[in-house]
């Protein structure tokens, strides 16, 4: 510190003529690039000692580097400014800086760690396996409550530097201890912004949807890409984004197909006519079933489900794996349902039925041949 005060008072010597403030900002800001210039330094030697026997501590300094960048620089700035000649008005200033900076590099540092724990805490489960419940089941939780957290400790770092400001804190001050129209102003502004928050929570707790359920939503299906702290995304199916608020969960009915397991049963309708011949129908769906490698052998079905005046309804149900695989395979299964129909019993498609009455001069003489004896008698004779 003796050195630091000695190299101070010779450069005051020096540059006297420079006004004291140019030359307190001047140390401050070169306080700050050394400090940027040491971090810079130490962190790629630390990468070149530890990148080749370890992989998580590289990972580590990455995330760690924002916060410890800013952490040097306040260490920087807090060991210069005693030292540096600056009127009180100027020091006043920059300690109030400092003291946010502080603030700021504390909830900064939370963050990270609620990251870090978090992607260390899900390192053990994969997304990209068959039977992943337990993996959806825990990344859903440790990403909504992650995000909630965040979100907590944004607000209450701002808040904190904020109150930090006479003016603010005599306005908060006055608006808590009021508790009238302007509170109740901010508590509606801020209403689905709670809403959303807690409807997070919520579902992060009774999980009525997981990351990767497939889902029918607004009359759209989908896959939940991510839940973020006030809303979800659902990847549609043809590549577009449905972003919907986390609250339409609690609040509204959807369609959810993987809540208990993945497999699913899809049903596939044909038309034939009444003279089908439903066991030979049903046997070739049997054997396309087996066929295909879509289907997990759990259920296959054919059934006459209903009647119409010129057709009878057949439903087959088959069963698969998941839901992508269960589209393909119905539509396997309905193509080649249809062709074992019309190669095999064509007059079983579906047909319409008519009688063609007689031409209308011939009308009454058919009329008559099958009318009685005594009605043919008594009916005049045609010229």
């Amino acid at each position: 510190m003796q050195d630091v005060q000695e190299i101070v008072t010779g450069l005051e010597h020096t540059f006297r003529w420079v006004p004291d403030w140019v030359v307190g900002l001047v140390l401050i800001t070169a306080a700050i690039a050394v400090a940027l210039v040491v971090h810079s330094i130490a962190q790629r030697i630390v990468h070149r000692m530890v990148g080749p026997k370890n992989s998580v501590a590289p990972i580590l300094l990455d995330r760690t580097a924002g916060p410890s960048r800013l952490a040097l620089c306040l260490a920087a700035l807090a060991l210069v400014l005693p030292l540096a000649p600056l009127n009180d008005l100027l020091r006043l200033t920059l300690s109030h800086f400092f003291g946010v900076a502080v603030i700021a590099l504390i909830g900064w540092i939370s963050i990270r760690a609620v990251d870090m724990a978090s992607a260390r805490y899900l390192d053990k489960f994969r997304l990209d396996v068959a039977e992943n419940f337990l993996a959806r089941k825990h990344v859903t939780q440790v990403r909504v409550f992650k995000r909630v957290t965040d979100t907590l400790i944004v607000i209450i770092a701002v808040s904190t530097a904020l109150m930090t400001f006479d003016s603010v804190r005599q306005y908060g001050v006055s608006l808590f201890a009021s508790a009238g129209a302007a509170g109740l102003i901010v508590g509606l502004a801020a209403r689905p912004l709670l809403s959303n928050l807690i409807a997070g929570v919520q579902i992060a707790v009774t999980q009525p949807i997981r990351i990767e359920d497939a889902v029918i939503i607004e009359n759209e299906w989908g896959w939940v890409e991510d839940i973020a702290s006030t809303y979800v995304v659902i990847r549609l199916w043809d590549w577009r984004r449905m972003v919907v608020p986390l609250s339409y969960f609690i609040e509204r009915p959807f369609q959810n197909w993987t809540r208990d397991a993945q497999s699913l049963i899809g049903a596939i309708a044909l038309h034939v006519d009444y003279s089908a011949d439903v066991p030979a129908i049903r046997k070739r769906l049997e054997q396309a079933a087996k066929e295909s490698r879509l289907w997990d052998g759990a259920v296959v079905n054919l059934q006459v489900i209903d009647t119409h005046p010129r057709t009878i309804e057949l439903r087959a149900l088959i069963s698969a794996r998941n839901a992508p695989q269960s589209w393909d395979l119905r539509c396997e299964i309905r193509e080649k349902l249809l062709a074992f129909i019309r190669d095999e019993m064509p007059d079983t498609l579906p047909r319409d039925r008519a009688i063609l009455a007689p031409a209308v001069d011939d009308f009454g003489r058919a009329f008559l041949r099958g009318a009685p004896a005594r009605q043919r008698a008594a009916a005049p004779a045609r010229s």
